[in-house]
């Protein structure tokens, strides 16, 4: 009775496994443990002898046997790793800490430089295979004893359309068509040729959750799952020179701490809330994704959203995407297509080719786990721009979630260096067989590594960008430089006239340089006024459900951005531009962006921005501008002594002559986030500051004198505390 009972249910998990699956093979994973030598099973194999850094599978796709060579992904859990579990109910917060599972693998089939694989034997083999035009998903079949794994077309395995958008806006119906193959990324990743760090955060939600635990029973499945999913995004990502390091991973196991309901905007929006306030003050990092657990899309087949090129925001660095039912190596590519919104890339139209024909940022999902030429010049421009700052610096190896191992360019714990497997590395500086430092070298790596050798404390690695941002300098000890700083928000930027905010001086000139080119100036206030109180797709204070909100007459400065100065015949991607003219002689002009339902539109007042004496935009409201410094405790005059300003994480960056952390006794400058601001050692008068540099190459000390005149502190708009 037992044994029949166990036939069903196996059959009935194996149905429910493939119902959604027009096409699937039954095969057996084979660990190669010599060409000419015998297959082993390769799960029987994994379970003997734990896993290898380097693993070869056979396995047969159509008939034709193929070799995945394999390298052990280090990128992941370490011994310090640590899941936070929230429990609303007990009001309680749990880290689980142990040695988690070194099971996560990426590599390449042999003979075929056209592919790609991502792969996880922690139980079962599960994951992706591209090979040329051809994507597949690899999983484990339900309650199998003989080591079967289901090998199916990865466009199979979505249980609905995603449709996030116009595919065809602004395409070129005649466009040729290009033929790609992995070499295009390989020049491309040349192209790009600094290595990018994403510091993600995965957050999963309570019916997630609740999903994983019905099938497997514990919250370990959970964050099993996580890591997989982070290994794939990793490879994904590899393609732009773009490493995707998973620093932290949220678990709601008994209740969302934020409503979920509502349309995919209104729970981005209180996602990135809660990111900023409660997330980001406990794990620094530069994006953070939501994991819902909705059996189901949200309204117009929405399956994610995200925001375009806020990688590094502390307000909007985030996405969501919907993990119901799908296939795990499915889900990955949507939630890869929304942290490349967050990278600056927009939709793919009919002029952006990769070689799998549909790519990964395509507006209609297919499975794709390629980027396409547009996507990389997308994030090249981001960088151009300005953005992405806070990817240049590789996170600390206290925060990476990771099994040290040597190879594949990550330094971690135990490493003086990691410049990749030995056939790619390039460095003079590391060995890539032992990840140690050649003779003579005392860094491999960093702007703050010149010829093998550490920069002296204090030379400059990073330039402030504009008057919200503050600059960064060598720290002596280490080859990179310390992560961006800037001054904290709420204080006056551009002659009082707006405010810092995330780095930036929220001027509504900038905003409209940033939409419409480089001449586009902020409209006339009488445009704001009269536009954005009508509610139309062209002047309105967001959405209440599908339905466009009109702004009340007191927040209409904080709608649609109205701009002048720009030749509207030639509309930013995705724009459609409105002209009008109002008493007969002022020009209005704004855009609605159709960017995909997935993206929310760009054409917004954004938060920090001045909308009358005193007060800043929020969330569509013109409130005091107090509000910016809620999360900040740092008064500039009292705190730094006058001699310094507060930075972002409420520190003091001093001048020079004085040093951090109070700025009150003589020093260097800078603060103890950006390492200090003189090279060599200073000693104090009341006029000037003594600086010792350096010995220089015949082994004489200089000395330079500078001047205490103080950096002026930047005042409070009316209404500020000083």
């Amino acid at each position: 009775m037992v044994g029949l009972l166990y036939v069903v249910e196996s059959q009935d998990l194996f149905h429910e496994q493939t119902s959604k699956l027009r096409s699937y093979q039954i095969v057996t994973p084979q660990v190669v443990t010599g060409r000419w030598k015998r297959h082993e099973n390769g799960s029987e194999t994994h379970r003997q002898n734990g896993h290898s850094d380097q693993i070869t599978y056979s396995i047969k796709i159509e008939d034709v046997i193929h070799y995945l060579n394999l390298t052990k992904n280090k990128d992941f859990l370490s011994p310090d790793f640590a899941v936070v579990s929230h429990d609303v109910h007990k009001k309680s917060v749990r880290r689980h800490t142990g040695k988690p599972k070194s099971c996560h693998y990426q590599g390449r089939v042999e003979g075929r430089e056209d592919s790609l694989v991502a792969l996880s034997n922690c139980d079962g083999i599960r994951g992706v295979i591209f090979i040329g035009n051809e994507s597949y998903a690899l999983e484990p079949a339900l309650q199998s004893s003989n080591n079967e794994h289901l090998l199916f077309p990865l466009d199979d395995s979505q249980s609905e359309p995603f449709v996030c958008g116009v595919a065809d806006a602004h395409g070129e119906d005649n466009a040729p068509e290009v033929a790609l193959s992995m070499t295009s990324f390989l020049r491309r990743k040349r192209n790009l040729p600094l290595t990018r760090y994403v510091e993600l955060v995965l957050v999963v939600d309570n019916q997630r959750v609740s999903i994983k635990c019905t099938l497997s029973g514990n919250t370990t499945a959970v964050r099993e799952e996580m890591v997989q999913l982070a290994n794939l995004l990793d490879t994904y990502f590899q393609q732009l020179n773009i490493r995707i390091i998973l620093v932290g991973l949220e678990i709601f196991e008994t209740q969302n701490p934020f409503d979920m309901n509502g349309s995919a905007g209104d729970v981005l929006g209180r996602f990135v809330d809660w990111r900023k306030t409660q997330l980001v003050p406990r794990i620094r990092n530069d994006m953070a994704q939501l994991v819902v657990g909705r059996s189901g899309a949200y309204s117009g087949g929405v399956l994610g959203m995200a925001f375009v090129g806020t990688v590094c925001s502390a307000s909007t660095g985030g996405g969501i995407g919907v993990y119901g039912n799908n296939a795990l190596q499915y889900f990955s590519t949507v939630l890869a297509h929304e942290m490349g919104h967050n990278l600056g890339m927009n939709h793919d139209d009919t002029r952006c080719q990769c070689s799998g024909g549909s790519c990964i940022m395509a507006s209609s999902a297919s499975g794709s786990t390629l980027f396409s030429t547009c996507s990389g010049s997308d994030f090249e421009q981001l960088i151009l721009r300005g953005g992405g700052v806070c990817l240049r610096n590789q996170p600390s190896q206290d925060s990476i979630i990771t099994v040290p191992a040597c190879g594949n360019g990550i330094q971690e714990q135990g490493e003086e260096c990691d410049c990749g497997p030995p056939q790619s590395c390039t460095s003079k500086c590391c060995d890539a067989a032992t990840c140690k430092l050649t003779k003579g070298s005392t860094c491999a790596a960093g702007s703050c590594c010149k010829d093998c050798q550490l920069s002296v404390s204090g030379t400059p690695c990073r330039p402030s960008v504009n008057e919200c941002d503050l600059p960064e300098f060598c720290m002596g000890d280490t080859g990179f430089c310390p992560p961006d700083t800037y001054l904290m928000d709420g204080l006056s930027c551009q002659g009082n006239t707006a405010f810092c905010y995330e780095g930036r001086c929220q001027t509504l000139d900038y905003q409209c340089q940033q939409l419409f080119g480089s001449k586009a100036t902020k409209a006339d206030d009488k445009c704001f006024s009269y536009v954005n109180t009508q509610g139309t797709r062209f002047g309105n204070c967001g959405y209440s459900g599908s339905s466009l909100v009109p702004c009340s007459v007191a927040n209409s400065m904080c709608g649609k951005i109205q701009c002048t100065n720009f030749d509207s015949n030639y509309p930013p991607p995705g724009a459609v531009i409105s002209v009008e003219t109002i008493e007969g002689s002022i020009s209005c002009r704004n855009a609605d962006f159709n960017l995909g339902t997935d993206v929310l539109d760009p054409g917004y007042v954004k938060k920090g921005t001045v909308c009358a004496a005193g007060k800043v935009c929020v969330d569509f409201n013109c409130v005091n501008s107090s509000v910016l410094m809620q999360t900040q405790n740092c008064d500039a005059l009292n705190d730094c002594h006058g001699n310094g300003v507060c930075n972002d994480k409420g520190h003091c960056h001093c001048n020079n002559g004085w040093a951090p952390p109070n700025c009150n006794k003589g020093g260097r400058g800078g603060s103890v986030d950006s390492g200090p601001a003189e090279i060599g050692m200073c000693t104090q008068t009341r006029s000037k500051s003594s600086c010792y540099m350096p010995l220089d190459a015949n082994g004489r000390q200089s000395m330079t004198e500078v001047s205490l005149s103080k950096t002026p502190n930047p005042q409070l708009l009316p209404g500020r505390r000083g």
